[in-house]
């Protein structure tokens, strides 16, 4: 009994001196030793110590086989997984859905000026405005629809290729090709009343009511201010294969772009707020055999009398402009 005490009492001495009588004190604990009286251990012996000891000092001298205590158990993965809060996880992106494809029914077929290499095209009062290009042959026209009949022309300077042209409130503006230079016009006098830079190509234009929207032969949709003629954004168009470039002649229609796809028969239809073709136009054997005897350039130029709901089309030199109706393939 006197050894026993003398044992305790240097267990004791470990536990309240050191590490090493709260490593001693817990396993005594853990197996539930007792005195050879049948007395358990107090566990007041290791209360106060635990409460300073580190967890990784409790932890290390267990065996695979021993249970951890509660109170210092790891964090389980799923604490560990759930603590990295700035790092959010990112949801994938769907795949665009594929775009419904439209032939035509011709309406109306009317004449058209062969030597006008269409750039830009609008419909507005009964009459169509006419931007054309070519190195000394640009020019800004109003035509009779049914006749073809030039009525009112303007000649650009020969160092501009003419390019797209929208009408906004009183104003038509119209685009160079390389020249980094856009002229704004009254529209019925078609007096100069200013021009403008931008650092593009430019190509087709047209608007929403709000924004002018503009294109440079890329995949991109410009936005332009209408009164600062400055961008203030831009959107890429895409369908489900990849980007779509070259996009040329604009309209806007009940809030979609329509837009001629350079050297293609195709015009996109797109949503201005995503870039997403919804639609693609295939204007394949417009012209006939006939209408192909003297030279004629690609498909290019959309006009729309929102009026009567109609929607024309021609391309450059061609000899007629065709009022058509789409339908949606099956």
């Amino acid at each position: 009994m006197n050894s026993y005490r003398l044992a305790k009492s240097t267990v004791g001495l470990y536990v309240k001196i050191g590490l090493g009588g709260i490593i001693l004190a817990g396993v005594l604990l853990l197996f539930g030793q007792t005195e050879p009286g049948g007395s358990p251990l107090q566990p007041t012996l290791i209360v106060a110590p635990m409460v300073s000891a580190t967890p990784t000092t409790l932890v290390t001298p267990l065996s695979p086989s021993a249970t951890p205590d509660p109170v210092v158990t790891p964090p389980t993965p799923s604490l560990i997984i759930k603590s990295p809060v700035s790092t959010p996880t990112l949801l994938p992106i769907p795949a665009p859905g594929k775009p419904v494809d439209y032939t035509y029914k011709i309406i109306n077929t009317y004449p058209h000026d062969r030597n006008a290499f269409t750039q830009g095209l609008i419909f507005m009062d009964g009459v169509l405005y006419e931007g054309t290009g070519l190195y000394g042959r640009s020019s800004l026209r109003r035509v009779d629809l049914e006749t073809g009949q030039v009525l009112q022309s303007l000649s650009l300077p020969p160092q501009f290729f003419g390019e797209g042209i929208t009408l906004f409130g009183n104003q038509i503006i119209q685009l160079t090709w390389k020249a980094n230079t856009g002229f704004v016009y009254d529209k019925d006098s078609f007096a100069l009343k200013k021009s403008f830079g931008y650092p593009t190509q430019g190509w087709g234009i047209t608007h929403d009511g709000a924004r002018l929207i503009m294109s440079d032969g890329t995949a991109n949709l410009y936005f332009w201010d209408p009164e600062t003629l400055a961008e203030i954004g831009r959107v890429a168009v895409y369908d489900n294969n990849g980007p779509v470039v070259r996009l040329n002649e604009l309209e806007y229609i009940n809030g979609e772009v329509y837009a001629n796809v350079w050297q293609t028969n195709l015009i996109a239809r797109i949503d201005p707020t995503t870039g997403r073709v919804l639609g693609w136009i295939r204007l394949d054997g417009l012209l006939t055999t006939e209408d192909l005897s003297e030279p004629v350039d690609v498909l290019n130029g959309i006009a729309y009398d929102a009026e009567n709901k109609r929607l024309f089309v021609t391309g450059k030199l061609w000899p007629k402009l065709f009022e058509i109706e789409l339908v949606p393939v099956e």
